[in-house]
C-alpha cells in the first residue's frame, strides 16, 4: 500500500498530465512528466500509460509480495493551448530540482489550469491574419485578402460561440466552414475580382487540425501507436467535416441558382 504522502504526489502528477493532455500535448511528453515527478519524490516503481482520453498509472514498492496500486484518470474534452503545456514543463523541472512542496505544487497547477486564454480581440486578430495571409499565399489578390480577413473573424467568432455549448466539435467545424464558404460565394457575387477558392482556403486554415497531425506523427515516432492512430483519425475526421461543410454550401448555392462553382 502507498502512504498518504505518496498518494498526494501521485495526484499531483496525474493533475499535471491531465492539464497537458487537455491542451494538446503528445502522450510521450505526458508520460515522461508524470514519471519524473513521481521519481523525484522517491516513487521508483511506476508505470505510466497515456492516451488522448485517459491516463493509467500503476505502482508498487518493488517487493515480491507488495500490492500493485492502479489509478485511472479519464480525460474529458480537449483544446489547444501550448502556453499551458510550456508552463507545465517549467513546473515539472522546478518541482524535480527544488524543494517545492506538494501543496505548493498543486496550487501552481490550479493557477495554470484556471489561467484564462488570450483576450478575444487578440484571438480574433490572429484568426483574421491567418485567413487573410493564407488567402494571398494560395493565389488571392487584395480583394480576397480583405474578404478573407472579415470571413476569418466571423467564422472564428462563431466557433467560439458554439464552443460554449455541448456541441460535437465536428459539427462546429462543419458549421463554421459552411459559413466561410457562404461568405466567400456571396463576396464573389457582389464584389468584382474576388475569388472564392482562395478566400475559402484561407479561412479553412484557421480550423485545420495541425496540432493533432503533428502529435500523431510524434506519437508514431515515439512508438505510441495507439495514440498515434487515434490522433490521426481525429485529424482525418476534422478534415472531412471541414470539406463537408464547404461542399454542402457550395452545392446548395449551385442548386439555388447562384454562380456556377
Amino acid at each position: 500500500m502507498i502512504n498518504p504522502y505518496q498518494k498526494k504526489i501521485l495526484l499531483l502528477a496525474i493533475h499535471a498530465g491531465e492539464i497537458m493532455l487537455k491542451n494538446g500535448a503528445e502522450t510521450s511528453r505526458v508520460e515522461d512528466t508524470i514519471t519524473r515527478i513521481c521519481k523525484a519524490c522517491r516513487i521508483d516503481r511506476i508505470e505510466t500509460f497515456a492516451t488522448p482520453t485517459g491516463i493509467f498509472i500503476s505502482l508498487d514498492k518493488g517487493g515480491e509480495n507488495d500490492d500493485t496500486q492502479t489509478f485511472i484518470k479519464r480525460i474529458h474534452g480537449a483544446s489547444t493551448d501550448l502556453n499551458k503545456i510550456s508552463k507545465i514543463n517549467s513546473f515539472s523541472r522546478e518541482f524535480t530540482t527544488t524543494d517545492l512542496s506538494v501543496e505548493s505544487g498543486m496550487e501552481i497547477l490550479k493557477e495554470i489550469e484556471n489561467e484564462k486564454p488570450y483576450p478575444m480581440p487578440v484571438r480574433m486578430l490572429g484568426a483574421a491574419m491567418i485567413a487573410s495571409f493564407f488567402s494571398v499565399i494560395f493565389g488571392g489578390n487584395m480583394i480576397d485578402f480583405c474578404v478573407a480577413l472579415v470571413d476569418g473573424v466571423i467564422c472564428y467568432t462563431l466557433s467560439c460561440f458554439l464552443g460554449r455549448y455541448p456541441i460535437n466539435p465536428f459539427i462546429i467545424s462543419f458549421c463554421c466552414c459552411g459559413v466561410a464558404a457562404f461568405i466567400a460565394l456571396l463576396a464573389v457575387s457582389t464584389v468584382p475580382g474576388a475569388s472564392y477558392s482562395s478566400i475559402i482556403i484561407g479561412t479553412l486554415m484557421i480550423f485545420v487540425p495541425g496540432v493533432a497531425i503533428t502529435n500523431s506523427i510524434r506519437d508514431f515516432l515515439s512508438g505510441d501507436m495507439l495514440s498515434g492512430v487515434s490522433r490521426m483519425m481525429e485529424a482525418f475526421l476534422i478534415a472531412v467535416s471541414l470539406a463537408a461543410g464547404v461542399g454542402f454550401v457550395m452545392k446548395l448555392w449551385y442548386m439555388l441558382g447562384g454562380l456556377p462553382v
